[in-house]
């Protein structure tokens, strides 16, 4: 997923050095190409894109504090356990 957004911030870029250059072109021209080609296209992207990941996080952080609905400590979770015995 970052490859695609680092390639097309590239493009986007070069976009707007080629704009900036031009005989034609102006420095406003080019920041608005690189807004509106690359900042905010990437911007949604990767917002839509990381919507499982924060659901998948909110969700993980959620049971972690609630721990276990019957009393019992969570799997995984060393709280609320006795420390291992050792045998003589």
């Amino acid at each position: 997923m970052y490859l695609v957004a680092i390639a097309w911030a590239y493009v986007a870029l070069m976009m707007a050095a080629a704009e900036a250059l031009s005989p034609q072109g102006t420095l406003f021209g080019a920041l608005v190409t690189l807004m509106l080609y690359g900042v905010l296209p990437l911007s949604l992207l990767l917002y839509i894109l990381g919507t499982p990941g924060r659901k998948r996080r909110r969700r993980a952080a959620e049971s972690a504090t609630e721990g276990d609905a019957g009393g019992h400590a969570a799997t995984g979770s060393a709280e609320g356990l006795a420390p291992e015995r050792e045998e003589p």
